[in-house]
């Protein structure tokens, strides 16, 4: 009981025990005065009583510190006293301390944010059962790296591989939901029954798909997300068992998710359905549209998987040359394609906010370099009355430590509404496809990265003072001839760090001016049509009315003629994909009478209404334009554009020329009767593929996007447009209005490249600021060191425009030497981002041109108050006050 009395009288003491000090003070005080009487027993006056009986007890201030070192913990107690002490130097130089958190609280606030994203999307394991054993399983063609799986392959596979304990697949797909108002689209998820399983997922409530769930004729079963769950039957448990319509067919409720489930390459699924029976082309093997998931193996490394999925595929393709050519297989980290493309920018940001956390921390250390210096004449009396180097490292750490922390609180609050607010930024389409950024959480991984930022800054902000000190001598500190040796001194460690900061900013300015070329570039990439004036909506319409040729075209026939009423529209059109969306949808094509060798000429797919390339003021640049007589009763037309004619007819007119399937079956043959400008299919920075357009009339589609051309503001005719198409039928699902301008600045290409070069501009921007501010505190020392030097030079008739000159000279090799190595180390980091750059070089002339003129004028600049103040010295003032 002792020893514990003895250990809580510590604790109590070492965070503040003032009763226990109040304490011993008395008990102390009691002995004070019992040998005080003493001696004036023994005839001594009341002042040498009280000095004899100090003597006798070793002294009070040494007993109390005695006292003091037994009770409580000496190294903490040091700490405290170190912070305390570190504190009240900052509270008497608040205009370098304010500045100095300022600059660190930038430059974390900035780190801690992308290390949130980074944290969310890359470093965090997947939600599932031994994330690391799950791999992506998908085929490959020359065109496609990850191509899609078609279902017959996907049965081989899984029969024929010996090195996953499971593999499952799943294909994106959308429901039309019958409800009491009509018709509404849901987000929905085709799987194969084993898909959960695999993932290690269990329902919260009810079940999962049971094997003979996923067997062609089964019964029809759907498992709801926890999202879909509350939004569209209100939490209620009773709706397990129940039956719901989805696209006019019965599906029974067998199970709810977790709250927390996510499965990023399916989006933000609301629904998931087992595979039963194949649908549509999923019979033929030449019909890919599934990607797979799997488990690997005990002991079975993802190369050996990959390995022997090659070997499958070659066997497949000469068992099946005709649909399996040059098909191969890809196996990868679940982990990587669940961030998407998303990993090359976040890395890239990530390197910024770095560099943007060292240049902070290096002009913090040249705000330490000039206030160590003012500090020469207190550090060399501690030194002369006996502190040791070492003593004064750790009051300088704790000193660092104390601004660090001040800077990364301050950090962490502005990261806090950072962080939501961009990703509030990010457009819904694209969020749907990240939801693990929908759940960001403060996690390990980056409590240890603030922790770790928070001990390189400190280390970092302790050093510079302990080299500063390191070069001095504590007698010679205290002369008065001091100034100058130490002038030099901070001359040189100032301004290499303040040449680094230059290195810094040239590389996140040029960094930024390259991606801002490349965005710019991107969003006034040529199109193909004017997306100006443009609405557009989706549409799909399920049940009995709507089934057949005939009824899919009288439906779009209804629908152009009631839209086209509506006031300001002037163009009516449709296709079976959206402008700016995609490279996908393809088929495989044959040209009657040229040679062929089995291979596969992929080429872009779509069904078009007939005037839809007039909706789109899309060019014709050879034969006609679609008709409406092009329907079924007709001879089959197809229009391609102009990069099919540059691959398969680069010396002969493609008009009259016929073309078909592999097969070359008659049912597939058609005609060229036009070619049209390139109409940007995929997105922004992919490449314009071939593509051939089949006339609605003859290849019809219940699912479409509706292009309206106005001459009103087109977002103003979005709700008429919902109004109408619902009208006409309620069981006409619709989604997705938008305007083609906002589609297109929304769109992931865009969106990524855009975000991106304003995010590192933000960078770059802080940095060239704290580079200019740095070089403008050197320069203005280096003045106020060398006033002496001035007034002798003046005083012996140096002009006063040759003293500026050379605080100028000063600048200018500064800023030289920043930015040519900088120069030289951008273009080499641009060399490596340079899938990030879109028709930019990263080499770009004008943009290094205008990063190296920026530069030295801001350098030019920042030493024009330092220039002109050395040129206004007065001589006599000067050699006065030395």
């Amino acid at each position: 009981m002792r020893r514990v009395r003895a250990w809580m009288l510590r604790v109590r003491d070492l965070f503040g025990g003032r009763p226990a000090e109040a304490d011993f003070n008395a008990e102390l005080e009691s002995h004070l005065q019992l040998h005080i009487d003493d001696n004036l027993r023994a005839g001594m006056s009341p002042a040498e009583a009280r000095r004899h009986a100090s003597i006798t007890l070793g002294g009070i201030e040494g007993v109390r510190e005695a006292h003091r070192d037994r009770r409580r913990l000496p190294l903490i107690d040091v700490l405290r006293r170190d912070v305390r002490f570190a504190s009240r130097q900052l509270r008497r130089s608040p205009g370098f301390a304010a500045a100095a958190i300022l600059v660190l609280a930038l430059g974390m606030a900035s780190t801690v944010t992308i290390l949130a994203f980074v944290d969310a999307a890359l470093l965090r394991p997947l939600p599932y059962q031994q994330p690391t054993r799950l791999v992506d399983v998908t085929e490959s063609v020359k065109q496609i790296p990850r191509d899609n799986l078609s279902y017959q392959d996907y049965l081989d596979w899984k029969r024929m591989n010996t090195v996953f304990a499971a593999f499952d697949a799943y294909t994106g797909s959308g429901f039309m939901m019958n409800t009491p108002s009509g018709a509404r689209p849901v987000t929905a998820v085709r799987v194969t029954a084993g898909f959960f399983r695999t993932l290690g997922i269990t329902p919260a409530i009810g079940r999962d798909f049971r094997d003979e769930e996923g067997q062609p004729g089964a019964a029809e079963t759907v498992v709801l997300s926890h999202v879909a769950w509350q939004k569209y039957f209100g939490g209620q448990a009773s709706i397990l068992g129940q039956t719901i319509t989805l696209d006019s067919a019965p599906h029974q409720v067998i199970g709810i998710l977790p709250p927390q489930f996510e499965f990023a390459p399916a989006g933000t699924a609301e629904m998931w359905t087992p595979i039963t029976t194949p649908r549509g082309c999923e019979q033929r093997r030449s019909c890919h549209n599934l990607y797979g998931v799997a488990r690997l193996k005990d002991g079975v490394s993802i190369e050996a998987a990959r390995a022997e999925l090659v070997g499958i595929a070659a066997r497949l393709e000469q068992q099946y040359p005709d649909s399996n050519r040059g098909q191969g297989a890809v196996v990868a980290p679940l982990s990587e394609v669940a961030a998407g493309n998303v990993r090359p920018a976040l890395l890239l940001l990530l390197g910024g906010v770095v560099l943007l956390q060292v240049i902070a921390c290096l002009n913090v250390s040249s705000l330490l370099l000039v206030r160590t210096d003012s500090r020469q004449r207190e550090l060399a009396v501690r030194r002369a009355i006996g502190a040791s180097r070492s003593r004064l490292a750790a009051q300088f750490t704790v000193e660092a430590l104390v601004l660090v922390i001040s800077g990364t609180a301050l950090g962490l609050v502005a990261a806090w509404f950072v962080v939501p607010a961009l990703v509030h930024l990010i457009p819904a389409d694209l969020i749907n496809r990240m939801p693990y950024l929908q759940s960001m959480d403060v996690s390990g991984r980056l409590i240890a990265g603030v922790a770790g930022i928070v001990t390189l800054s400190t280390l970092v902000l302790a050093v510079t003072p302990l080299v500063r000190l390191s070069r001095s001598d504590a007698i010679f500190s205290l002369a008065e001839g001091s100034r100058g040796s130490s002038g030099r001194t901070w001359r040189r460690l100032g301004a290499r760090l303040v040449v680094v900061e230059l290195i810094i900013a040239v590389v996140l300015l040029v960094g930024a001016g390259l991606l801002g070329r490349s965005a710019y570039r991107l969003m006034h990439a040529e199109l193909g049509f004017e997306p100006t004036g443009l609405a557009s909506i989706r549409l799909a319409a399920f049940g009995p009315r709507f089934e057949g040729h005939a009824a899919a075209v009288g439906l779009s026939r209804t629908i152009a003629e009631q839209v086209g009423r509506i006031p300001g529209v002037t163009a009516v059109g449709h296709t079976s994909v959206r402008p700016v969306s995609f490279n996908g949808n393809t088929t495989w094509i044959r040209i009657v009478g040229q040679p062929f060798n089995g291979e596969h000429n992929e080429v872009n797919y779509r069904q078009v209404s007939a005037s839809y390339f007039e909706t789109l003021k899309v060019q014709q640049i050879r034969g006609r334009r679609f008709a409406d007589a092009d329907d079924a009763a007709h001879p089959r037309v197809v229009m391609i554009n102009q990069a099919l004619q540059r691959r398969y007819f680069p010396n002969e007119d493609p008009i009259g020329q016929r073309i078909g399937n592999t097969g070359l079956t008659p049912d597939s043959i058609v005609e060229v009767v036009g070619v049209v400008a390139d109409l940007r299919e995929g997105g922004l920075d992919d490449e314009i593929w071939p593509a051939v357009y089949y006339p609605f009339n003859q290849d019809s589609d219940t699912s479409m996007a509706l292009i309206v051309r106005t001459a009103v503001p087109p977002a103003s005719i979005l709700p008429a447009l919902d109004s109408i198409i619902r009208g006409i039928d309620p069981n006409i699902g619709t989604m997705s209005p938008t305007t083609i301008e906002d589609y297109i600045d929304a769109s992931p290409s865009a969106y990524m490249h855009r975000s991106t070069a304003w995010l590192v501009a933000a960078f770059a921007g802080a940095a060239w600021a704290l580079g200019v501010i740095g070089l403008y505190g050197v320069l203005a020392y280096l003045v106020s060191q060398r006033t002496r030097e001035i007034g002798v030079r003046l005083a012996l008739g140096a002009e006063r425009h040759t003293v500026a000159g050379m605080v100028v000279r000063e600048a200018g090799k500064l800023a030289v030497a920043g930015v040519g190595v900088g120069m030289l180390l951008a273009v080499g980091i641009a060399t490596l981002m340079r899938a990030l750059l879109f028709s930019t070089a990263p080499w770009d002339a004008p943009t290094l041109a205008v990063v190296a003129v920026v530069l030295v004028c801001s350098a030019l600049a920042a030493s024009y108050v330092p220039a002109r103040r050395a040129a206004a010295v007065n001589p006599i003032d000067a050699l006065r006050a030395e």
